[in-house]
């Protein structure tokens, strides 16, 4: 907890390089933002959290005992759900982290930097932020509905009030003293009714609590010599961090859903003899569409429509003014539009938040997330579009010159391949810097992350520690998906450990360091994500991809398994559809195979290429001088460790099959060959012990399962050539179900 990526040692080497005001200067507004998804890959039960919970605590007190009790425990706790969870089920299951972790970890970190930064003295800025996407999130997921919104918002609500309770409680027993005593049983007696009672009338804010308890403070100081008084200020803190929302509650929706519910709005208003839009709307430029959208006003009834997504998509929007009326602004004040393509989808969702009357200036930010090869190209055309638009700019003065932008790695790799999705999203990221930087704008780069390298996981905070000064880095946001919360975010002291590593990321390329990529290091990395991306693309469009990942992997087994309210694709079609297929299936069936394709195919016939042509000592010189480039190949290496062809290596003599596997398997040792010698290696991540340790203790447990997950699937592709083997069939899909949950577990992201 002391070392390298930690805080304390930050503030060390900013104090022995004389840079603490730098330090002290960078910290006055710089963030991280975790956003808790989700997705389909976290499934652990309350009880199972909990006895985690205790476990840890058993295994720092090397009490053997207990230990042994607790996995017997485990052992006998059913993690398998015998129904799909709803989006407030996933909600309530994330909530338990921000109570029993989050709530105790974050302020331990604020109060450090506080103390040991500036010297006590209070800071104007959370440093951490927590965002929330269970009941918000709505791309894809046809069960959150607009009450489901509004459930999740009160939960966060009582939750945090709860903790307060508690806290207050607490602290009663040591301000005994008059004046401060009363203070605190009014602040207890108006918590517990809250948390008791969800009052439809909000006469308690944040606000008027830390007036209460900055008065508290005031009386401890000047009458009681400031006894207790850091205590005090440890739950002031909270309340500052915390506020009355306890994480921003995101909304989101694809710009797809957006435009034809816009369309059926404006029709429906054009019906009812509305003079909003122009009669011949429709027909305009989208140009001449975006000027009118952005002038938009209005107060629309969600009763005169007719079509069942838009009364859904406006229903939302109200119910995020009712959010923030009752947990704050920062309750719910983000807007996110997945496969953002052109500024008039953001412009679209810009008029239907604008047609629900806000008051005094629009409380909220629009986020594009731009997610394909192509979109990430033509991010910056769309943000020019944006800023030069004077109402929309106007809009941005009034959130503080504030552009948050979101990025996907998860179907950036999906659409183009590993090298190339990471290298458009790196570009992506400096043309919006820099077209933000000529409008006078902060740019702030929300990333899509899931936890394996293939979904832009893997290496994550040395991934922010090198990029460069063309990249505007003044807050980091990310989401945290999957087994990745329990695992790096499950205890208060992996959670600290986590956040700091986070942070000091963040400190490390402003204050310290800036890795800046030469002219002659963009033409390598450009040429090799071309090639790379020109062989993912050949691989994707072979006429056996999608039948192959239908018939020989888990894919289809995903919808079935229980894990995660959303649906394991975006349509209802029969047939599968690439550009309908989620990332988190598609990454984890590679997974499921150990091929891992989305993390390395591509990149060796890159690589090759230079080797071919006697260049690939310039490889090598990149290799050591940038740590983009080595953070980037090392998580490639990592999707290469937790592959294991063995275990499909009966496929090679499939009669359909076996010549497409060859391709996958050539393109893996071509991959892990020029690895090794682009690092001066013998063994995969051998430069990272623990890493590579961490793997190879997991694999013990995977290996197993797979192989009676290969068997079953094997038995089942022979049942299926005749009839009336149904009942065999089932036996045997439930066997493919139940190693897919152990191996979600176990291999935690694995691709």
């Amino acid at each position: 907890m002391d070392g390298i990526g930690t805080l304390r040692n930050s503030k060390e080497t900013a104090i022995l390089s004389d840079k603490i005001e730098v330090l002290k200067k960078h910290l006055e507004d710089f963030k991280v933002r975790i956003v808790l998804t989700a997705h389909p890959t976290q499934f652990y039960p309350g009880s199972v959290l909990g006895i985690i919970t205790d476990l840890d605590k058993a295994i720092q007190n090397d009490d053997l005992l207990l230990i042994k009790k607790l996995l017997a425990q485990l052992g006998k706790t059913p993690f398998y759900k015998k129904s799909k969870p709803t989006p407030f089920d996933e909600a309530v299951s994330l909530i338990w982290y921000l109570e029993n972790v989050f709530y105790h970890s974050i302020p331990k970190i604020y109060n450090y930097i506080q103390h040991n930064v500036y010297d006590g003295n209070p800071i104007d800025n959370e440093i951490i932020d927590l965002g929330f996407w269970p009941g918000g999130d709505r791309d894809g997921n046809p069960f959150v509905t607009t009450q489901i919104t509004l459930d999740v918002a009160e939960r966060l609500r009582q939750s945090i009030l709860r903790s307060y309770y508690r806290d207050v409680r607490r602290l009663k027993r040591r301000f005994t003293f008059d004046g401060v005593q009363e203070i605190l049983s009014r602040i207890e007696k108006r918590l517990y009714k809250h948390v008791v009672r969800s009052y439809s009338k909000v006469n308690f804010s944040q606000k008027i609590l830390l007036e209460e308890l900055e008065n508290a403070r005031e009386i401890i100081r000047n009458e009681h010599n400031s006894l207790f008084i850091e205590e005090l200020n440890d739950f002031i803190n909270k309340v500052r961090i915390f506020g009355f929302h306890f994480a921003t509650l995101d909304i989101r929706q694809d710009s797809r859903v957006h435009h034809d519910a816009f369309t059926q709005i404006v029709d429906d208003l054009l019906a009812s003899g509305d003079t909003t839009f122009p009669k011949n709307y429709h027909r305009l430029s989208d140009e001449e569409q975006v000027s009118i959208l952005s002038l938009i006003k209005g107060n629309i009834d969600p009763s005169i429509l007719t079509d069942e997504m838009s009364v859904k998509t406006i229903e939302s929007i109200y119910a995020l003014k009712t959010i923030q009326k009752r947990n704050g602004e920062r309750g719910a004040n983000r807007y996110i539009i997945s496969n953002n393509q052109s500024a008039l989808n953001v412009m679209q969702t810009f008029a239907m938040l604008n047609l629900c009357g806000f008051e005094n200036g629009l409380p909220v930010d629009v986020i594009p997330l731009f997610e394909t090869v192509e979109d990430l190209e033509n991010a910056s055309d769309v943000m020019r579009t944006l800023y030069t638009n004077n109402p929309y700019r106007y809009h941005l003065t009034k959130r503080k010159n504030k552009q948050t932008i979101m990025l996907g790695f998860s179907d950036g790799t999906k659409d183009g391949g590993y090298l190339m999705a990471n290298w458009g999203i790196f570009k992506a990221k400096e043309a919006l810097t820099k077209i933000s930087r000529e409008f006078d704008i902060d740019v702030i780069f929300f990333d899509g992350r899931g936890g394996p390298p293939a979904r832009g996981g893997g290496k994550t905070h040395q991934f922010y520690a090198s990029l460069g000064p063309t990249i505007e880095d003044k807050e980091i946001q990310l989401t945290i998906q999957g087994q990745t919360i329990s695992s790096n975010f499950g205890t208060k002291d992996s959670s600290q450990f986590n956040l700091e590593q986070l942070l000091s990321s963040g400190i490390k390329n402003e204050v310290f360091t800036k890795d800046q990529l030469n002219d002659h290091h963009r033409e390598i990395i450009q040429d090799l994500a071309s090639t790379s991306y020109d062989t993912y693309v050949d691989f994707k469009n072979h006429p056996q991809f999608l039948s192959y990942l239908e018939k020989m992997s888990t894919l289809k087994y995903y919808s079935k398994t229980n894990i995660g309210s959303r649906p394991s694709k975006r349509s209802n079609s029969d047939t599968l559809d690439f550009s309908a297929l989620r990332a988190i299936p598609f990454v984890g069936s590679w997974s499921q195979l150990k091929q891992n394709v989305p993390g390395f195919f591509g990149v060796g016939t890159a690589l090759k290429k230079y080797e071919d042509a006697g260049r690939f000592d310039e490889i090598v010189e990149f290799y050591n001088a940038s740590d983009f480039f080595k953070t980037l190949l090392e998580n490639s290496m990592m999707s290469l460790t937790k592959s294991f062809f063995g275990l499909t290596a009966y496929m090679a003599d499939d009669p359909v099959y076996g010549e497409f596997w060859k391709v996958i398997y050539t393109e893996y040792t071509t991959t892990k060959r020029l690895l090794l010698k682009l690092a001066g290696h013998t063994e995969l991540m051998e430069n990272h012990p623990v890493g590579k340790a961490s793997i190879e203790i997991r694999e013990s447990i995977v290996l197993p399962l797979l192989t009676i997950q290969q068997f079953a699937l094997k038995q089942i592709q022979d049942l299926q050539k005749f009839e009336g083997n149904a009942k065999e069939i089932e036996v045997y899909e439930k066997m493919v179900m139940r190693s897919l949950f152990g191996n979600i577990n176990a291999s935690r992201n694995s691709a």
